[in-house]
């Protein structure tokens, strides 16, 4: 694999690890991102387990031979907290105090990263 192939795997794994710990400091924040779809006694669990998710996977993209899975992994992680993205987008005025425009990045920047993971689960 190239060097710059191998840096940005590494940069995507601590980023990935860097947001999971974010999850567990400053959970309220993705709290608030929790669609109201989702029952409330089930919005701490999937905050945690979904920060859990992204240091585990984090750390398997540090690995060669994991690497290949977890860039799965990770595409199947973003797929999946993509409407949290959409809702707080929707809602962003009332839940943090900022527009809509200025919350609209998300949601392209989570297509950047899937197409990022998608990089490295070609051989």
């Amino acid at each position: 694999m190239n060097p710059l192939k191998i840096s940005l795997r590494w940069l995507l794994a601590l980023l990935m690890i860097a947001a999971g710990i974010n999850h567990f400091v400053s959970p309220d924040f993705y709290l608030r991102l929790m669609p109201n779809y989702i029952p409330v006694n089930l919005h701490g669990p999937a905050v945690f387990w979904s920060g859990v998710a992204e240091v585990i996977l984090g750390a398997l993209l540090l690995i060669p031979a994991t690497s290949h899975l977890a860039a799965w992994g990770v595409i199947a992680l973003l797929i999946a907290v993509f409407p949290a993205n959409i809702h707080g987008w929707l809602h962003s005025q009332e839940l943090f105090g900022i527009s809509r425009s200025a919350h609209f990045i998300r949601l392209p920047l989570q297509a950047v990263f899937i197409v990022w993971a998608w990089w490295f689960t070609r051989k």
